[in-house]
């Protein structure tokens, strides 16, 4: 073999592993993008959670911390307030300045409650329009209205710290729900004993198809079924193909919102 033939022989096998070492190369960076793009998935779902957790501790420990505060603060802002709007001439002052304290007090103290219902909310409206309907003078609805801007502000707080929403509020965001939408994408995918297992296991960390299927009890293609179910409606997702199963931020928020609809309606 001549040495023209031996230098192209060999120029030939160096540019061949070149290129069996760029093919190499491509897989191993798209097996990593994958992973990297898994891992990016499930720690942006770990911070969104970890964030949420945060905050509804903080706000929790406002409501606690300072539900005292926010209740002497208007208590002393209803004495102030009504010492100087109620009408000074007449000879009811006294008596109806003690009994509008009462009656502002007693709503205050519900700012500690932690959660005031409409049913509530509504009573002291009633019992208002009762009051006024027992005062004589046409002068009484001077000291009424203050009476009434009063307790109003008192629910503007309570609804400011997530204490009271309105019933109306719920009717209007009902209203724009759509309905093929919520049985579809919420609804139906958690209304099932073997897909809510899947989405509470989740909730604690992620989990192989090998883990659902332990503690579903389902296999192959039946627990694919629902596995799909919970993919498709966006609540749980794969981190790469083959990969483990995490739960998204859409899943731990109907998750959690679960959690606190069964609370209220269980509180024993």
């Amino acid at each position: 073999m001549t040495r023209k033939v031996m230098k192209t022989h060999r120029t030939t096998i160096m540019k061949g592993n070149k290129s069996m070492g760029a093919t190499l190369g491509s897989t191993e960076i798209r097996e990593l993008k994958t992973e990297i793009a898994g891992l990016r998935n499930e720690l942006k779902r770990f911070i969104e959670h970890a964030n949420l957790q945060h905050v509804d501790g903080i706000l929790s420990d406002l409501k606690k911390n300072y539900a005292d505060l926010f209740t002497n603060h208007q208590i002393d802002t209803a004495k102030v307030d009504l010492s100087s709007h109620m009408v000074s001439d007449c000879k009811m002052r006294s008596k109806c300045f003690e009994l509008f304290m009462d009656f502002l007090q007693n709503t205050a103290r519900h700012i500690k409650d932690g959660q005031v219902s409409d049913e509530i909310i509504q009573s002291y409206r009633e019992q208002m329009k009762v009051l006024r309907k027992k005062g004589p003078y046409d002068k009484c609805d001077t000291c009424f209205s203050e009476v009434h801007r009063l307790f109003e502000k008192q629910v503007d707080l309570m609804q400011s710290l997530g204490i009271y929403t309105k019933s109306g509020e719920n009717k209007e965001i009902i209203a724009e729900i759509s309905d093929d939408t919520v049985v579809k994408d919420l609804l139906e995918p958690v209304a099932n004993t073997q897909r809510f297992q899947i989405l509470k296991s989740l909730m604690v960390q992620t989990r192989t198809f090998s883990d659902i299927s332990q503690t579903t009890g389902l296999r192959g293609g039946n627990l694919l079924f629902h596995i799909k179910k919970l993919t498709d409606s966006g609540l749980i997702l794969q981190r790469h193909e083959r990969g483990d199963y995490i739960i998204t931020d859409k899943g731990y928020k109907t998750m959690t919102a679960i959690s606190q609809l069964h609370q209220v309606l269980n509180p024993s």
